[in-house]
Parts: C-alpha cells; structure tokens; sequence
C-alpha cells in the first residue's frame, strides 16, 4: 500500500478498546466517558479487519488501548493474529500496555508469537506514578514487567517526558533500565483531547532532555529502527538503547508507515489529523465482500497526509479533539 506521498504502509496500529485502568494526566479526564457496546467492533470484526490489512502488505501490527489487557476475550484475537506471523504474513505482533495486567498475560503473549512489547511507566516514584495515573500502583506494573521478562519477551519502557514532573528523573530511569536490560523511549506530550490541565506546563522538548543526559551519558546515534517514529542511540554506560519520539520539536512523518484503527473501526491516516475512514460501515454491511473491504482500505490510504500540525500554545486547545486513548497510542 503506497499513500499519495509514495510512503509505503507497512504498520498498523490496533486500539482495541477504549477503556483503561489508569487516568494518566496527559492522556485522559479523569471522568471519561466510554464507547457504548454497540459501537465497538467485536473481536472477531477486529480479526477480519486486521487479516485485510495483512492481505494488502502490512507487516506489523501493535496493539493498543486504551489499555488492551482489559477487553475481556483479548487473547483470542492476540493468537488468531500470531497465527497470521510467518512468510506471506505478519513480520512482527506486539503491544503497548500500561503494565497493570501483564503478570496475568505475559506467557500467552509469548505463547502466541509476541516477543516485543512496550510498557508506559513515568516515573520509578510509586506516588508521583499514582498522582500521574491518578491511580495506579507501580508495584504492579513492575511486576508486571518481571513477568514479561520471565516469559522472554523483550520490554522496552516508554515515558512521556511532563515538564516540572518526571523531568528529574530520566537520568534514573536510563540506570533502571540498563540493570534490568530494558530500552527506554521518552515522548514529547502531545495536544490530543481535552484533559484539565495546561499542556504549555506539561510540555518538555526532548532536544533539552539529550542535552542534558548527554553530560552524563555516551549517547551515540544509531540506526535502528523498530517501524515506529523514534529515533535511537545507544547508552555507552548500560548498552541498552534510548529513543527519543518527537512530534513537537522534530517530526517524523516524513517517513511515516503508520495508520491506526480505532476500535470503532475508524481509520485514522494521521495521529495528528482528523481525516477518517469508517471501515465499520462495510465491515457489517452483508453487501460487502472482502474485495470490497480491501477496496474501502485502499481508498483511505489513498488520503494519507504529508503530515500533522500539531502546536502547543497558552490557547490550550488540543490540535484534534480525541483523546489519545480513543486513536490507540
């Protein structure tokens, strides 16, 4: 799938639901309103979905919430996918989790083919972490992550970087990470959905953050790539690696490969655009074949933009409405 600007879409991101277990202070109210039942694709809508994207050339597809460990049945569609991984399939199956049920599913996501995941900790304070989350407990999530490693899949820490909040304590989490061998990506907050509070206080350029860590830490660039945005460098002291995501200061969409599907069934060809396909309306219509669903999925890549426009100004206004647990990470 080539989009308009000759960008091969290669990665799809899955929200399959959008309900969570936290209230992460950047991400979500602390009162929000969920999706009705009927509204959201079943999981075996969601199979079908994710097998036309395959068919048409996706290699990759991550799964995302909200927080995906808590759709009841999830597994299901976790090992129908991972069946879907080998020559003329999937290159690759993984997840971002908040960490709160990975204990309970870390050996079925490797049972089932995964073998990579993220976890979103930000912060090693367990009550900064309960204030950021509003409230969860990082002893569970840690455990969480002990779980995965157990299991053998490979666990990279994503942290949002929050002015004022966990800016002191990035240099901690690099020596974290490398003592349990994880990678650490931070990201730069971002203006989705109304969220009570001010994202001009929130907001952390990263371009300040390397400047920082890098009186530390040997941080030489590298070229790895995990078919996401991040840019990675690798930690001379720990051997892990650092990625740096950064839609504000530095924007990757010039080699972008994503879309992302909400559990809805909207296709969002952009994180930071409202522009959507609703793939839900042919996916239930009985008229519609696959060749009709693959030709609906077409027509949105088809509409893929150069990029986002994403600004964060005292106006507070979110550059597009949804909240990012709504896209899927």
């Amino acid at each position: 799938m080539l989009d308009p600007f000759g960008r091969r879409v290669s990665y799809l991101r899955v929200s399959v639901t959008d309900r969570c277990d936290l209230r992460c202070v950047y991400c979500m109210a602390e009162d929000m309103t969920f999706l009705p039942k009927a509204e959201v694709l079943s999981l075996e809508e969601l199979d079908r979905l994710c097998g036309t994207f395959i068919d048409l050339g996706v290699e990759k597809i991550r799964l995302t919430g909200g927080e995906p460990l808590v759709r009841r049945g999830v597994m299901t569609l976790v090992r129908n996918l991972g069946a879907r991984l080998g020559p003329g399939g999937l290159k690759e199956l993984t997840l971002t989790t908040n960490g709160t049920q990975l204990a309970k599913h870390a050996e079925g996501l490797y049972a089932a083919g995964v073998r990579r995941i993220n976890v979103s900790i930000d912060t090693l304070d367990p009550q900064k972490f309960n204030a950021i989350t509003r409230w969860g407990k990082l002893e569970q999530v840690l455990d969480g992550v002990f779980a995965a490693k157990a299991a053998g899949l490979a666990v990279k820490i994503n942290a949002v970087a929050l002015k004022g909040v966990n800016e002191d304590e990035y240099d901690a989490m690099l020596a974290w990470c490398g003592e349990h061998g994880c990678d650490l990506t931070l990201i730069e907050t971002m203006p989705m959905g109304e969220i009570n509070e001010d994202r001009t206080d929130q907001y952390l350029p990263l371009s300040l953050v390397r400047e920082r860590l890098a009186k530390r830490w040997t941080l030489t660039e590298t070229d790895y790539v995990t078919g996401g945005p991040a840019r990675y460098m690798t930690v001379g002291e720990t051997g892990q690696r650092l990625g740096l995501i950064t839609p504000m200061t530095h924007n990757f969409c010039e080699s972008c490969n994503r879309v992302r599907l909400t559990c809805t069934g909207t296709l969002y060809m952009c994180l930071g655009q409202d522009d959507a396909a609703d793939l839900r309306r042919p996916l239930r219509d009985a008229a519609v074949d696959d060749a009709g669903l693959r030709d609906a999925v077409l027509e949105a890549i088809g509409r893929k933009p150069k990029g986002h426009d994403f600004i964060i100004d005292r106006r507070n206004r979110p550059a597009v409405a949804r909240h990012m647990s709504v896209t899927g990470g």
